[in-house]
């Protein structure tokens, strides 16, 4: 995959077998270095297990942003108030809620252009990002520096994705 500014990017997944603690690290330190990068973002209100104690004023934070965007005309009234929440990651409070609620959401995306470079889903427990190899490189120091082992992250194809996609759309949903 090529950004568009022309550079390389490779894809990773979250692995298997780490803490909590660990995939938590790794889903905000992918963000805080896809950043710069990502140019829309939206994220989920919503988690499968109830929001630790920490992130509930994040939630209760872009639920008021859906509202806005409601009150703005942007979003209809008629939509879930929860999901498909509109991340200005340019804004610091609104990447502090992404940041806080990706490791535990149903759903989180971030695009640079029409390319998919971060995907958070299943309450934490999927991760896929693309980045350069520069941005490998600072993660997996991050990462390193917190205590994350150097096999956090797999290489995770697009081709495999693509496979994935295949198969999610010819499947039953009883089969999922």
């Amino acid at each position: 995959m090529i950004d568009q500014q022309g550079g390389r990017r490779r894809g990773f997944a979250v692995a298997d077998g780490l803490t909590p603690a660990e995939v938590e690290h790794v889903h905000r330190e992918a963000l805080r270095v896809l950043r710069r990068d990502i140019d829309a973002a939206h994220l989920d209100a919503y988690s499968d297990e109830a929001w630790p104690p920490a992130v509930v004023g994040s939630c209760e934070r872009a639920l008021s942003l859906a509202r806005e965007e409601v009150a703005l005309g942007t979003r209809s009234s008629r939509d879930d108030l929860g999901m498909g929440i509109d991340i200005d990651v340019r804004d610091d409070g609104q990447f502090a809620v992404m940041v806080d609620l990706a490791p535990y959401t149903i759903s989180a995306e971030g695009r640079d252009g029409d390319r998919l470079i971060f995907s958070a889903n299943d309450t934490g427990t999927s991760l896929w990002i693309a980045v350069t190899g520069e941005q490998e490189t600072v993660l997996r120091s991050r990462l390193e520096a917190l205590g994350v082992p150097s096999t956090a992250l797999v290489p995770h194809s697009p081709r495999r994705r693509r496979r994935l996609r295949s198969w999610f759309a010819r499947a039953e949903p009883g089969d999922r």
